[in-house]
């Protein structure tokens, strides 16, 4: 038991110091309120790519908590539209804001990754039920927001995966609050339909599938291992091995 409480504190300390020593040598530690909230240049115009879109995008959170967290929203656009919609889930405001950011744009000055993607004809078949979920999402009043340990952007991101299994994405491990049992339920199917969840309150949780792997949630930390894609998965720093 000793042993195991000792690896068990590396793996949740080493991974979250290394995360907070990029934070501190890194260039994230300017004023966030004239940080650059611009596009990043990851989509095209509309007019360039007539054909169905969705993604998925992630990028580290504002000041200090960059270092354990991302933030995660949604872009879609149905075929020939003439702009793209994107959803996030803000602790301001009313919670699902709708365009309220550039599709792409960096997330207070730090530019997105892309968690998933779909064109054409599978995005035109996801985005009907994309706009259906967020619409039903079930903590959307005033003061639902909770940054920890849920329901949160990630959390909102997360439900709208659950609508769209054939995406079969899933969210890094610094997604913290996608384990946030957004159904209000204690067990159920992991968001991709490819295995099964167990969450205790966002707190505490297990989760085995085949896209999001096996994953301990302890306090909002995740550890875990991608078989699909072999990779580690460790708090504050995310994912180390193949790229999604």
């Amino acid at each position: 038991m000793r042993k195991a409480l000792i690896i068990l504190l590396l793996l949740l300390v080493a991974p979250i110091t290394l995360s907070a020593t990029k934070y501190l040598l890194g260039d994230r530690q300017g004023n966030w309120q004239t940080a650059d909230r611009s596009s990043a240049g990851l989509l095209p115009t509309p007019a360039e790519h007539p054909d169905a879109l969705v993604r998925i995008y992630a990028a580290r959170t504002v000041r200090w908590r960059g270092i354990f967290a991302v933030h995660c929203w949604i872009v879609v656009k149905e075929a020939h539209a003439p702009n793209y919609t994107r959803y996030d889930y803000t602790a301001w405001g009313e919670p699902i804001r709708v365009n309220g950011f550039a599709p792409d744009g960096r997330w207070f000055g730090v530019a997105p990754q892309t968690i998933a993607s779909a064109d054409g004809a599978a995005a035109a078949n996801m985005v009907p039920k994309i706009r259906t979920a967020v619409e039903g999402y079930e903590w959307r009043s005033y003061g639902d927001y909770r940054a920890w340990p849920g329901p949160n952007s990630n959390t909102f991101v997360t439900a709208v995966l659950a609508a769209v299994p054939e995406l079969r994405a899933a969210l890094p491990p610094t997604a913290i609050g996608k384990d946030f049992p957004y159904d209000s339920e204690m067990f159920g199917r992991t968001p991709s339909g490819t295995g099964f969840r167990i969450s205790l309150g966002g707190y505490l949780g297990l989760t085995i599938g085949w896209v999001e792997g096996i994953e301990i949630n302890l306090l909002g930390a995740v550890f875990g291992i991608d078989l699909r894609r072999p990779a580690l998965k460790l708090p504050g720093l995310g994912r180390l091995g193949l790229s999604t």
